[in-house]
């Protein structure tokens, strides 16, 4: 991916090679052309990186060098960037999401508690089959971020058997009160350090998936922590 933006400050060909060797550093970076002449930076990169970023390279906002998309649109590549990174994510809540409207549906109608009920057993179940592909993966990248695991290893491998027996038990409509309540402690826990991780801007991996996709923490999964966490306590006082 290859995109030009306007680079202005730059005035001498040692502003030039600042500009450039900053923008090296970016992580995704690959290449970097800087021209004082035409104010402009041609940047190779792996995948987007948000002018944001850029920007802080150079300095952040009060830096003499700001740097501005004027080839693309910054909006429409951070949409198709998201939608890239995220893919595995997004297919898998979609297939959940449509099987659990059709496995609910009853007289016409959806059944709430039968679509909660079949998504959660469809969601934990996914989650928990990726997870246990690469067991020992998982554990780690888990313990990078999850308040319990960083204390004592073993959570990791663990909670996925936990998300196995969770998603089973929502499938069979195993003691409802007993899963959700389950459900609620387990996922509380877990978003703790979810919510400081991304909180705190760290660039670490998301073990959501496991380690077989490498996809980095973001507000997306604190959507998902925090959809698990709403439908079992909606189901919780529906009982």
């Amino acid at each position: 991916m290859i995109h030009t933006y306007q680079v202005i400050g730059m005035t001498c060909s040692g502003c030039e090679n600042k500009v450039k060797s900053s923008l090296l550093l970016v992580p995704n970076v690959t290449q970097v052309e800087v021209s004082k002449d035409t104010s402009s930076a041609t940047i190779t990169m792996e995948r987007h990186i948000g002018i944001n970023e850029l920007q802080e390279a150079l300095g952040g906002n009060a830096s003499k060098y700001q740097i501005s998309a004027i080839a693309h649109s910054e909006a429409i590549e951070e949409a198709k960037s998201f939608f890239e990174t995220y893919k595995p994510v997004l297919l898998l809540f979609g297939y959940v999401g449509i099987i659990s409207l059709f496995a609910s549906w009853q007289n016409e109608t959806i059944n709430g508690m039968l679509f909660m009920r079949f998504f959660m057993a469809g969601f934990f179940l996914s989650f928990s089959f990726f997870k246990l592909i690469n067991l020992k993966g998982f554990a780690e990248s888990y313990a990078m971020y999850d308040i319990v695991a960083k204390n004592f290893t073993p959570w990791g491998y663990i909670y996925a058997f936990i998300e196995l027996g969770l998603g089973i038990a929502f499938a069979i409509n195993f003691n409802p009160l007993i899963t959700n309540w389950l459900t609620l402690i387990v996922m509380t826990i877990s978003i703790i350090g979810v919510l400081q991780s991304v909180l705190n801007k760290r660039k670490i991996q998301c073990a959501c998936l496991g380690a077989v996709f490498n996809l980095p923490m973001s507000t997306l999964t604190i959507i998902e922590d925090l959809l698990m966490i709403a439908m079992s306590v909606i189901m919780l006082i529906i009982l």
